[in-house]
């Protein structure tokens, strides 16, 4: 049975240069230490808290085309893809896409969805990989701000 992808796309693709390959060719165990694991997690973990809506990130090679892959990965991302919004960052092929539920997608423009992307793609080509993905996140969950349930 075939059934429409329920998510909205931000043609978020990016190129960006990382200063050397080094950082891309290290062994899995060595990319991130504890201290940026615990940045990561605790990036994801407020935005989604503070917008309601549930962040995702993946860090990897993406197949061809890139968009179709990381819409493959948001739609099992979790129970409720409608809601979510996922980052995907390919430092090997240099890509970067912001993949929204149509949920999540109301909150998060085009716009909003590229500057985050600008934000984040001009810190990877600093070798900031995980500042860049910090930034990126702050950048969408402040623009897609609290959910009205839990407005003031």
């Amino acid at each position: 049975m075939t059934r429409p992808l329920d998510t909205q796309s931000h043609d978020t693709a990016t190129n960006y240069t990382l200063p050397s390959r080094t950082e891309v060719a290290r062994p899995l165990d060595e990319v991130f230490s504890y201290r940026e694991l615990a940045r990561l997690d605790e990036a994801l973990t407020m935005s989604s808290r503070e917008t309601g809506l549930r962040f995702t990130l993946y860090i990897g090679e993406l197949r061809t085309p890139t968009r179709t892959h990381a819409e493959e990965l948001h739609a099992r991302s979790g129970a409720n893809p409608t809601d979510a919004v996922l980052i995907a960052v390919s430092p090997g092929q240099r890509v970067v896409e912001v993949v929204t539920g149509a949920g999540a997608s109301r909150r998060l423009p085009d716009r909003a969805c590229a500057l985050a992307v600008l934000s984040m793609t001009s810190a990877f080509s600093a070798g900031d990989l995980v500042g860049g993905i910090v930034n990126g996140l702050r950048q969408l969950s402040d623009q897609a701000g609290h959910p009205s349930g839990l407005r003031p």
